[in-house]
């Protein structure tokens, strides 16, 4: 038996590479496939958005001539420059339970770094903190996200026996939404908007447009997440690629935006309905009739639940508690509109300042997710 690798060269390979997970999921209740489009324009080399400060290659394995897996390898010039390091990452990394094809990948990974004198291999992880990220190691049986990866259990074991060791842990909550928000969170809710002298801004297309209100909150992303695991602090041409997709899906009354006395943007809560269930009866595809199910989850008939995408806080009021006053809203918001549940997006283990945040409201930890890490061998 043999493995063969290939590396992408063509839009045709390219689709088959975005496609392949369909190949292992397309049953699994808990899988939620990526939008098509998106994942063909984030990984094209030459016109993905982030080609600009990466190095990257994305590979095929056929077993036998037949397809069984795939990898990205990415080398971040941004990333490895703001955080002092060698690393190639390796990402989009999908297989069957087969050990020589697993390994066959990433040994093109690692090959792949030694080009560029990386001198270790960490993953998975995207080219930016914006695509998926983290490879899950608990809550197999839970319903998967729009933004995060899906996997199964033999990932980890072939992944560990590589002599990969855990690098950072990422943790997601799901939270009951009560029907009626807590008095004691409104009440200091409150106490902190007067002391803080913030207030909620609510957004609007037509701002967007006028103040040009996207790019503000991309810097403020920037500027919150800097100091995060190996967050890259994306240039100002990357938010035109993200803002364009982004304000597209969203609902923008599930966003909650706080302002200082100056108007200017110093904390976000960015939520969305999920559009898990919609994504599976569409398969990440708008036609023919993905469209249609997306749009309705979207705008018209919601799921019990949301998905609570980025919260964050300017660091300069980072201790001033007005992060509570974004989740007072953005409940207040839920409670309105008859949700059910929130989930976050993975949340650092070591994050226990944004943990806290959910101390007033029933919360069970879902998921649990990884990124690892070696030594490259020369």
């Amino acid at each position: 038996m043999s493995v063969t690798i290939k590396e992408v060269k063509s839009r045709a390979q390219l689709r088959t590479f975005v496609n392949f997970p369909e190949l292992i999921y397309k049953d699994d209740p808990c899988y939620v496939p990526p939008i098509v489009f998106d994942q063909m324009d984030t990984l094209d080399q030459k016109k993905g958005a982030a080609q600009s400060f990466c190095k990257s290659a994305l590979y095929l394995a056929y077993k036998d001539g037949k397809l069984a897996g795939r990898v990205a390898a990415i080398v971040n010039n941004l990333a490895n420059k703001q955080w002092d390091h060698k690393e190639v990452r390796f990402g989009w990394y999908d297989f069957i339970d087969d050990v020589e094809v697993s390994r066959a990948l990433m040994d093109k990974v690692e090959e792949f770094g030694r080009q560029y004198g990386m001198e270790s291999v960490v993953g998975p992880l995207g080219f930016t903190d914006f695509d998926p990220e983290g490879l899950l190691v608990e809550g197999f049986d839970c319903l998967s996200t729009m933004a995060l990866i899906y996997n199964r259990p033999y990932y980890v074991t072939h992944i560990e026996n590589m002599g990969f060791k855990k690098d950072a842990d990422w943790i997601e909550l799901k939270i009951t939404i009560p029907e009626q928000l807590p008095d004691r969170v409104l009440r200091v809710a409150e106490i902190l908007r007067q002391r803080a002298n913030v207030h909620i801004r609510p957004l609007t297309h037509k701002l967007i447009r006028k103040e040009d209100y996207g790019h503000k909150l991309f810097d403020l992303i920037n500027d919150c997440y800097k100091d995060l695991y190996n967050f890259t602090v994306l240039p100002r041409e990357m938010a035109d690629k993200y803002l364009g997709f982004y304000l597209s899906i969203l609902d923008l009354d599930y966003v909650t935006i706080l302002e200082n006395e100056k108007n200017e943007p110093v904390a976000f809560g960015i939520t969305m309905p999920s559009i898990a269930r919609a994504l599976q009866k569409s398969r990440g595809k708008l036609f023919p009739f993905g469209w249609f199910y997306i749009l309705r989850s979207l705008f018209f008939k919601h799921e019990e639940g949301v998905e609570m995408l980025l919260v964050g806080v300017r660091p300069d009021y980072q201790n001033s508690g007005i992060n509570s006053l974004v989740m007072a809203d953005m409940f207040r918001k839920y409670s309105e509109k008859g949700v059910k549940w929130a989930e976050t997006n993975a949340i650092l283990e070591t994050n226990l300042k944004n943990q806290g945040q959910f101390k007033d409201f029933e919360s069970e930890r879902k998921k649990r997710r990884r990124s690892y890490i070696k030594p490259l061998d020369y």
